[in-house]
């Protein structure tokens, strides 16, 4: 890893994708979560959905949120750039409720490891350069349904019957052109996600390697 000017290190970006549903927001919370306080913040890549604040709410719950076209990726691109540079970076925050990017920010201070999660990060070059590890964490898509259809339930106020339509009308197709064939980018490929305790600690014992502690 580079050393910067005064001795302060450039981070280790670390890229955390998969399927919907795979475990990789556990994933990523876990590593950070083992390494020491204040040593890794997470980008989450859901927070770049674009918004479409023309658009009746109607149609806006109605876009393809699984596309790429949909986040946008080159303002993920610029944050981490700036966190390599050891800089601040102000994320957006979405609101999945009304598909809309809320007027507040967040601030994310540089860390010794950033943690960039979501299911399309390995599908960007030019974000998947900035990765000095790259995982794919890979879970079977009955056990990423059911996740996703709790979640969207419980978290995001959805009925089961527009769950199971974005699910076949853009989930499904999008994850097999684009998700899925990301996994040949993935340095390491972790099945069953946060629940594979032997992977992780694989990963944590190279990180604090790295960081030297």
């Amino acid at each position: 890893m580079e050393e910067r000017v005064g001795s302060t290190r450039q981070p280790l970006v670390i890229g955390v994708a998969g399927g919907t549903g795979s475990g990789k927001t556990t994933v990523a919370r876990k590593l950070a979560a083992a390494l020491p306080a204040g040593s890794a913040v997470i980008l989450d890549h859901d927070a770049y959905y674009r918004d479409d604040g023309e658009l009746p709410l109607a149609e806006r719950a109605h876009r393809n949120f699984d596309h790429p076209d949909a986040l946008e990726t080159e303002l993920l691109v610029t944050h981490v750039e700036a966190l390599r540079r050891c800089e601040a970076a102000e994320l957006p925050v979405y609101d999945f409720k009304t598909h809309r990017r809320r007027p507040e920010t967040r601030r994310v201070e540089p860390a010794a490891v950033v943690i960039v999660e979501g299911i399309l990060v390995l599908a960007h070059a030019r974000l998947r350069a900035l990765f000095d590890m790259k995982i794919f964490v890979d879970t079977d898509a009955d056990i990423r349904i059911m996740r996703r259809v709790r979640r969207d339930m419980e978290e995001r106020g959805r009925d089961f019957a527009s769950i199971r339509e974005q699910y076949y009308g853009t989930v499904r197709p999008m994850h097999l052109e684009f998700v899925e064939p990301s996994k040949r980018w993935a340095d390491l490929i972790i099945p069953e996600g946060g629940r594979n305790a032997v992977a992780l600690d694989t990963i944590v014992g190279k990180l604090l390697h790295v960081l030297g502690q």
